[in-house]
């Protein structure tokens, strides 16, 4: 493994690590992904969650489901296409992202410690387009 994959694999590791230390209800990594994916738009039908977050259909249906038996999300029909549900956030939902979100403070914290103003224009510029590009990838898969 060369230095740039060891640096990223340890990096998703420590990123995950966080995740886990700051989830208060211990949902799901997949939950919570669906909970921030529904926190930027007002609501989202199921397909195009499953595409966004690269995962198959059954098992974002199931994640749904428990989400909704948390009471963290409603759905409702599609007005334009009464076949599929829209799926929004609850106000509890709201809450339990907002607690999630303060802890990651912490993650900012550590970067303005170990980074002087320019590696932190450089890292979050390069990180940026390195995260577009994953996106990108993911989402040609679906094409």
């Amino acid at each position: 493994m060369n230095n740039l994959e060891e640096v990223l694999v340890n990096l998703q590791c420590e990123l995950v690590a966080e995740r886990t230390r700051l989830n208060p209800k211990t949902i799901s990594w997949l939950q919570y992904d669906i909970l921030n994916i529904l926190n930027s738009e007002t609501e989202m039908r199921p397909s195009k969650m499953s595409v966004l977050l690269g995962i198959s259909r059954t098992k974002l249906s199931k994640a749904l489901k428990e989400l909704k038996l948390m009471n963290y999300i409603q759905q409702k029909p599609n007005d334009a296409d009464g076949r599929e549900l829209l799926t929004f956030l609850t106000i509890e939902g709201s809450h339990l992202l907002t607690t999630i979100d303060n802890g990651h403070t912490h993650l900012s914290e550590i970067a303005n410690a170990v980074f002087n103003r320019k590696e932190k224009e450089q890292f979050a510029e390069l990180a940026k387009k390195y995260l577009e590009a994953l996106k990108t990838e993911r989402l040609r898969y679906d094409e």
